[in-house]
C-alpha cells in the first residue's frame, strides 16, 4: 500500500527542525514516515511521497539536491517528489523541469506543507493516481501559495513545529527567520526574506510543551539571532523580569535574544537551552550573564565569515574581528571552557594571504574548538557574484586544507582537555545501537557538543536508549580508523541518569 512519505534534508539546522515539523503533520494524519537517508541500492515501492528540503549556500549545496531528487525518482519508482526550502525559492522552473512527478513549493512558504498531508489523503482516494496525478494535483496547491506573495509570511514560517521528534535526540524551536542584512555573497537572504520573528509569549509556550513532553533540552534555531524582536504581551501566567517591561512609544514591548532567553529560563524549571548560532555583535554583558545559567549548555558556533576587517567589510557584515575577540572572551567568561564553532569562507574575491593569515590568527587566539570551512560560492543574484579578482581554485583548496588541520590539531586538543572528567550527554537517536565487530556501539552527545563512541560487550543488557540522558567519562579523541558514525571522541558508559 501506498502509504508511506520519505524525507531528505540539505542544510542547516533549521532545514532539520522543519522537516521534523512537516514529518509530525504527515505522521498524525497516519502516514508512515522515513527521515534516514536513502541511498542508490535501496528501493522503497510503497513510498508515495518524498519531501526534499534543500539548501543554497554554495552551488554544491544545489548540486547535491539535484542528485538527491533524481535517485529518489528512481528508488521510489511510486512516488511524487515535494522539493521545497531555499533552493526551491530561488529556481522553481529549473526544478520542475527534472521530472513531471516533481512538485516545487517556495521556501518561504514552506509552512504549507502543514496542509499537505490532508490533500495527499483525498488525491490518494481517487481510483488509479499514479505519481505524476500526485505531483500535479499538489503543484496546484503550491502553485496557490507560491503566487501569494507577501501573504501569510508573517505565521507561516512557524507553523511547522512539533514536540516529537522521529530523526533528532534533541528538540528543537525556531524561532526567528529571514534576515534584513545585505551580506554580498548570501543567498539565503534572498531565499528567505524579510526578518520575521515569533512573538516571546509564544516561545515560551512552545519551550513549556517540549518540556511537559519530556525533552530534556531545546535548540533554539534562527536565521539571524541578531535579528530577532520578538513581541511580549504582558500575561498573568508568565513570570517577566521588570526589566523587559519597557513598552516602546507605540505602547508594545519587543524583547531582543537576551530578553526572551531571560523569559525562557524564568518560565521554565529544568529543560536545557542550546543556542544554535551567535552573531558577535550581540553578544554583550547582559547576554553572558545570562549564558552562565547552568541550564545554557557550553556550546556555542559564531556567525564569523572571517579574521580580516578588509574582508568582512567587502562581506557588509554588520561588526569588524573586535567583535569576535570580545564575544569569545565573555562566553569564556561565562563558561569556563565552551566549546567554541565558527563558520569561515575561504577565497573570498580579493583576500590575500595577510587576510587569510589573519583569519588563522583569530582562530588561534580566540581558541576555537571546530571550524566549519566553505570554498567561496558565487551565488548568482548577490553582489558577490561579479566581484573581482577571484581568487584561483589551487589557492582556496590550500586554505580549506589549513583549515581542516586547524579542526584535527584543535578538537583533539580540547577532547584532552576534558579527559577522565564525567559529563552528562544525550544517547542519539539516529545512531541507534549497532553491533560493530566484537562490540556494540552507542553514540551519545555532551552539553558541551564532544560526540561519544560509547562500547559495550555483545552480551550487554540494559542498554540506554536514544534520547536517554547518561553520564559517560572522557577518554581520549578518535582516531580516523577507529570512528563509527560520527563520533570523535572515546567515552566510557558510566550510568543513566
Amino acid at each position: 500500500m501506498l502509504n508511506k512519505i520519505h524525507f531528505e534534508t540539505l542544510g542547516c539546522k533549521l532545514n532539520q527542525v522543519e522537516s521534523e515539523g512537516a514529518a509530525r503533520f504527515f505522521a498524525e494524519a497516519g502516514f508512515e514516515v522515513t527521515m534516514e537517508p536513502l541511498t542508490a541500492s535501496q528501493s522503497d515501492e510503497n513510498v508515495v511521497l518524498c519531501v526534499v528540503n534543500t539548501c543554497t549556500v554554495t552551488a554544491k549545496a544545489e548540486q547535491k539536491a539535484r542528485r538527491i531528487i533524481r535517485m529518489l525518482l528512481k528508488v521510489c519508482p511510486n512516488c511524487a517528489v515535494a522539493v521545497t526550502g531555499c533552493y526551491a525559492q530561488l529556481a522553481q522552473k529549473e526544478i520542475m523541469g527534472i521530472s513531471e512527478r516533481v512538485c516545487v513549493l517556495g521556501g518561504q512558504h514552506k509552512g504549507a506543507m502543514a496542509d499537505v498531508p490532508e490533500i495527499l489523503k483525498k488525491i490518494l482516494k481517487k481510483d488509479g493516481a499514479c505519481a505524476e496525478d500526485v505531483s500535479k494535483e499538489i503543484q496546484k496547491f503550491f502553485d496557490e501559495r507560491n503566487a501569494s506573495g507577501e501573504k501569510n509570511l508573517i505565521t507561516e514560517p512557524f507553523r511547522l513545529s512539533t514536540d516529537t521528534f522521529i530523526n533528532h535526540s534533541r528538540s528543537s524551536l525556531k524561532i526567528q527567520d529571514g534576515c534584513n542584512c545585505v551580506c554580498t555573497y548570501c543567498a539565503i537572504r534572498l531565499a528567505r526574506g524579510k526578518a520575521v520573528s515569533l512573538d516571546a509569549n509564544e516561545v515560551v509556550s512552545r519551550v513549556q510543551a517540549l518540556e511537559k513532553a519530556g525533552q530534556t533540552e531545546v535548540v533554539i534555531t534562527t536565521v539571524n539571532i541578531g535579528q530577532y524582536r520578538g513581541k511580549l504581551v504582558a500575561d498573568s501566567n508568565l513570570n517577566i523580569h521588570p526589566s523587559l517591561l519597557n513598552p516602546s512609544s507605540e505602547g508594545d514591548t519587543y524583547l531582543n535574544f537576551a530578553g526572551l532567553l531571560r523569559l525562557m529560563l524564568d518560565n521554565t524549571q529544568k529543560i536545557g537551552i542550546r543556542i544554535s548560532s551567535l552573531y558577535p555583535e550581540i553578544v554583550n554583558e547582559e547576554l553572558a550573564e545570562l549564558i552562565s545559567n547552568p541550564r545554557v549548555r557550553p556550546h556555542f558556533h559564531i556567525s564569523v565569515q572571517s579574521g580580516s576587517d578588509a574582508v568582512l567589510a567587502k562581506m557588509k557584515r554588520p561588526y569588524k574581528i573586535e567583535a569576535v575577540y570580545k564575544a569569545c572572551e565573555l562566553l569564556k567568561k561565562a563558561k569556563g571552557n565552551p566549546f567554541l564553532a565558527c563558520d569561515i569562507i575561504a577565497g573570498f574575491p580579493g583576500e590575500t594571504d595577510e587576510d587569510f593569515e589573519l583569519t588563522m590568527k583569530m582562530l588561534r587566539e580566540c581558541g576555537f574548538t571546530f571550524v566549519h570551512a566553505f570554498p567561496f560560492s558565487a551565488r548568482p543574484g548577490t553582489e558577490a557574484f561579479k566581484m573581482r579578482p577571484m581568487v584561483p581554485n589551487y589557492v582556496t583548496d590550500g586554505r580549506i586544507k589549513q583549515l581542516e588541520e586547524f579542526n584535527k590539531k584543535s578538537k583533539a586538543q580540547y577532547i584532552l582537555s576534558y579527559s577522565a572528567q564525567i559529563l552528562p550527554a544525550v544517547c542519539e537517536t539516529i545512531h541507534r545501537a549497532r553491533l560493530v565487530k566484537d562490540r556494540i556501539v552507542i553514540h551519545a552527545v555532551t552539553e558541551n557538543f564532544l560526540h561519544c563512541q560509547l562500547n559495550f560487550a555483545p552480551d550487554a543488557e540494559n542498554l540506554p536508549k536514544a534520547g536517554s540522558v547518561v553520564n559517560v567519562k572522557i577518554r581520549r579523541p578518535l582516531e580516523q580508523n577507529e570512528r563509527t558514525g560520527e563520533s570523535d571522541t572515546l567515552a566510557e558508559y558510566i550510568e543513566q541518569i
